[in-house]
């Protein structure tokens, strides 16, 4: 046995098979090295983007450019084109371009970025570029106010940063706000029910600090309403029981008046009597 297969790799040598597999078409073999090119870019600027999270501002080109790319591939203007989709997209199992593609798109889905770009996704959105300058400014406003702090003032005792920048904070939240419920709305994108992940990111690591780290308190303008109605809603038993209690004398009197009545026309009954 062992000499019978010795035999036939012999032969299988002796038969002279070709040297190199078959390659791609040089059209194929560049729109794949382009591809190629594109995915390593955009994954670099996806990882190098993650904290802080800067995703949909920083790697829209890039995402854009492979899409066209894979476009190319999948339906080119080319005589080849079909040849390179089956060649590239589906000639083996594991179909590598294919899958590629898939990961970038469902990373950029749920990363929801199409919620702060234009329809065309050439820029950022007028709401999301406010809510940004916003962000800035309330980062410039907490480090201005934190300089020359350490030297007088304990770590904990943050007076000057909750005093000056509650202000520009609280413009900050509001605006948030208004774009978390036009969104839900089917506002302005009205993709998903979520904000793009940079906007959602920043306003998390502005309120960590806000209250976590300075430990500011809540703007007043949220306080009052929510003072009022729980103060509402605590004396409400009391004004229950009160007007259950004014109630219930007032009918006590009522059923004793007719008792009265009939007491003093008794009496006068008795007094004809014996008169």
């Amino acid at each position: 046995a062992l000499g019978a297969a010795e035999g036939l790799a012999e032969e299988l040598r002796v038969a002279a098979l070709p040297g190199d597999l078959p390659e791609l078409e040089p059209e194929c073999r560049s729109l794949l090295a382009a591809f190629a090119e594109g995915s390593a870019a955009l994954a670099g600027c996806l990882g190098r983007r993650a904290r802080p999270v800067r995703l949909c501002q920083g790697c829209r080109g890039h995402y854009r450019r492979l899409l066209a790319q894979y476009g190319t591939i999948a339906a080119g203007n080319s005589s080849e084109s079909h040849n390179c989709a089956k060649s590239i997209l589906t000639s083996d199992r594991l179909q590598i371009v294919v899958t590629l593609s898939e990961f970038f798109n469902e990373t950029w889905e749920a990363a929801n970025c199409a919620n702060c770009l234009k329809n065309n996704s050439e820029g950022l959105s007028n709401s999301t570029e406010e809510f940004l300058d916003l962000f800035n400014k309330s980062l410039t406003c907490f480090e201005h106010n934190l300089q020359g702090q350490t030297l007088y003032l304990s770590p904990n005792n943050y007076t000057e940063v909750c005093k000056n920048c509650n202000e520009t904070y609280t413009k900050l939240n509001d605006l948030y706000n208004n774009l978390q419920r036009m969104n839900r709305q089917g506002g302005e994108a009205g993709h998903s029910a979520h904000l793009c992940i940079d906007v959602e990111d920043a306003m998390n690591i502005t309120r960590k600090l806000w209250s976590r780290t300075f430990n500011c308190s809540v703007p007043c303008s949220d306080t009052v309403p929510v003072i009022a109605v729980s103060s509402f809603i605590l004396f409400l038993p009391i004004v229950f029981y009160l007007s259950s209690f004014l109630h219930s004398k007032q009918k006590k009197r009522i059923l004793i008046l007719p008792k009265r009545i009939q007491s003093n026309a008794s009496l006068v009954n008795i007094q004809e009597k014996y008169s």
